[in-house]
C-alpha cells in the first residue's frame, strides 16, 4: 500500500457528531502517523513548490498542517485565528455560516507582495477558506493556492472558496 492510500485509511468516520445526521472525517490518526502526515504534506504542496514565500494555516488543524508544510519547505507560517484571539490583529475577515457569522484574523507579518500557500484540513462549505483568502489579499499579500488534506464535494465548498488542491475527497 502506497502511503497516501495509507494515509487515507487512517481517517476515521463518527457518524452523528458533533450532531445527528453529520458524518464526522476525524484526521487525528493521520497526524498522529509520521510517515502518513508527511506523505499528505508534500502531496498538499507539490502542486505550489517554488511559488510560495509563507503558509496560511486556518485555525485550528490548519496549523499544524501548515506548521509542518512550512517547515518541509522551508519558509515562515502564518496563523490565520479565530477573532479574539490575538492581541494585535492586523486585520479581520467577517464571513456567513449556515447559522449566522464568523471572523478571522490575521497578525500584521505579511509584506507586500508576499506569495500565500493557504492551507486547511477540511474543505466543506468554503466559508472559511474564502475568507482567509480576502483577509490575505487585504494585508497586501497574493494567495497563490489553497489545499486540504479532505474535501467533502457534496457540500460545493469551492463555489465560496476558489480553486482548491484537495489530497482526498469524500
Amino acid at each position: 500500500m502506497d502511503a497516501l492510500t495509507r494515509a487515507e485509511s487512517l481517517i476515521t468516520l463518527t457518524p452523528d457528531y458533533p450532531e445527528p445526521g453529520v458524518l464526522f472525517r476525524d484526521i487525528t490518526p493521520l497526524l498522529a502517523d509520521g510517515p502518513a502526515l508527511r506523505a499528505v504534506i508534500e502531496a498538499m504542496i507539490a502542486p505550489f513548490e517554488g511559488r510560495f514565500d509563507i503558509v496560511a494555516g486556518v485555525e485550528a488543524r490548519g496549523f499544524l498542517l501548515a506548521g509542518y508544510a512550512a517547515a518541509v519547505a522551508g519558509v515562515g507560517m502564518l496563523p490565520i485565528r479565530k477573532a479574539g484571539k490575538l492581541p494585535r490583529p492586523a486585520a479581520a475577515v467577517s464571513y456567513a455560516l449556515e447559522y449566522g457569522t464568523a471572523t478571522i484574523e490575521a497578525p500584521g507579518v505579511l509584506r507586500d507582495g508576499e506569495r500565500v500557500l493557504l492551507l486547511d484540513d477540511v474543505l466543506a462549505t468554503g466559508g472559511t477558506l474564502g475568507a482567509a483568502r480576502n483577509l490575505v489579499t487585504e494585508l497586501g499579500a497574493s494567495v497563490v493556492g489553497a489545499a486540504v488534506v479532505l474535501e467533502l464535494t457534496d457540500l460545493g465548498g469551492r463555489a465560496h472558496s476558489g480553486d482548491v488542491h484537495a489530497v482526498f475527497a469524500a
